[in-house]
């Protein structure tokens, strides 16, 4: 199957399915997968049971969604269609990193297979979007990642910023103007339980001070990891 064969709404649930099991190990629920998509919790339950009757997700009440084989294949296809829109949107129309997602969600539903290939084909063949998320490939292979929560790390790490969730514009535009950007390196230098703030120190003098919430949305790998670059500069 093509996701081309699927309404825009079922492409959006595979992708929103596939996009919050890369962010927590935590089951996605009908409640959380409501929240991302901005629906109601019933207009959710309801269309869920339809991709399940597709055999695209596995749901049993009170247990997490999970992608079928077929659903996941179909999940990748437009996850690769969003990821490399939002960076020929970012390396070739100088749009800012706050703003390719939005305008992404509309055109990743027309795009065609010919048009994909030739701006994956301009931009390099990119392993990563402007947030730092993988692209998968034709084959719906993912480049090899090797980042964690920043939440996970402690004082005196070395970091670089690996990805940063794109579902929220403003936390975006803070954060970047904070000079936080996939591929920046920074040390923790604080970290307040009491009051559930992480400070960062970078070598260029940006000292960003994060709420838990705003440093949810970041991922890292260790500055001292020789694997893949990530993110686009």
């Amino acid at each position: 199957m093509h996701i081309e064969a699927l309404s825009a709404s079922a492409q959006n649930y595979l992708k929103s399915i596939f996009t919050l099991q890369e962010w927590t190990v935590d089951p996605v629920t009908p409640s959380n997968l409501a929240d991302s998509l901005e629906l109601r919790r019933s207009t959710v339950s309801d269309h869920v049971s339809r991709l399940s009757k597709q055999g695209l997700v596995e749901h049993e009440p009170y247990r997490g969604i999970e992608l079928t084989a077929l659903g996941r294949e179909l999940a990748l296809q437009m996850v690769r269609r969003h990821r490399l829109i939002e960076t020929f949107l970012f390396k070739k129309l100088g749009y800012t990193i706050d703003e390719v997602h939005e305008d992404a969600e509309r055109l990743e539903h027309e795009a065609s297979d010919r048009f994909l290939s030739r701006i994956d084909a301009e931009l390099g063949h990119p392993q990563f979007d402007p947030h730092g998320d993988p692209i998968p490939a034709s084959d719906g292979s993912l480049p090899e990642t090797h980042s964690f929560p920043l939440l996970s790390s402690a004082v005196g790490d070395r970091i670089i910023i690996a990805r940063i969730h794109d579902g929220n514009p403003d936390l975006l535009r803070t954060l970047t103007g904070a000079g936080i950007k996939p591929g920046i390196s920074f040390t923790v230098s604080q970290r307040s339980e009491p009051l559930a703030t992480i400070s960062l120190r970078s070598a260029s003098g940006e000292n960003p001070a994060l709420s838990f919430d705003s440093a949810a949305a970041l991922r890292v790998r260790s500055a001292t990891d020789t694997g893949a670059d990530t993110g686009v500069k």
